[in-house]
């Protein structure tokens, strides 16, 4: 007798169902490992911002889409920190954001630029920072209204030099 005459028609229906759920599950299980391995390698950023504000909730979500992941922290007084990671007033924006380093990202940064800089890691650098909150920065979007900005490496001195010009929004992805 024949493979294909002893198994009855129902038999092997249930025969390809298992098969079919099997190599989905694995396919589930492997899923699920890349997306914890892709997790396990995206650098993380710690953001300190006020409960209220918006557009710091967008910028973490530019972050986040152009890879990173955060831990936001929300507080009213965001004063004591920025003191704390030397970040002086003539540099400072709405937020904080702070590496697993310890380097500073202050402002509507786009992403890129943060990679970048954890690339680099220049030579006495605390970090970078985009002063105030310029129209047209991650986080800050107004349509098609853009205002050209500098990114500034902070330096341990308290100086800043200017890290990278950004005259048009399509230069911040």
């Amino acid at each position: 007798m024949l493979f294909s005459q002893l198994i009855t028609k129902p038999l092997f229906a249930i025969f390809i169902a298992v098969f079919l759920t099997a190599c989905s599950e694995e396919n589930t299980v492997r899923d699920v490992s890349q997306d914890a391995l892709q997790q396990s390698i995206l650098p993380v950023l710690e953001v300190y911002k006020s409960p209220t504000c918006h557009c710091c909730s967008k910028w973490i979500t530019h972050i986040e889409d152009h890879g990173f992941e955060t831990k936001a922290h929300n507080t009213n007084d965001l004063s004591d920190l920025k003191a704390e990671k030397s970040i002086l007033p003539r540099y400072q924006s709405c937020h904080t954001a702070v590496s697993k380093e310890g380097y500073v990202f202050e402002g509507h940064i786009p992403a890129k630029y943060i990679h970048k800089f954890l690339q680099e890691k220049p030579e006495d650098a605390i970090g970078l920072a985009v002063p105030a909150m310029p129209i047209g920065s991650p986080g800050m979007e107004v349509g098609p209204e853009f205002q050209s900005y500098d990114i500034l490496l902070l330096k341990a001195d308290g100086s800043a030099e200017i890290y990278a010009r950004i005259n048009t929004q399509k230069e911040q992805y």
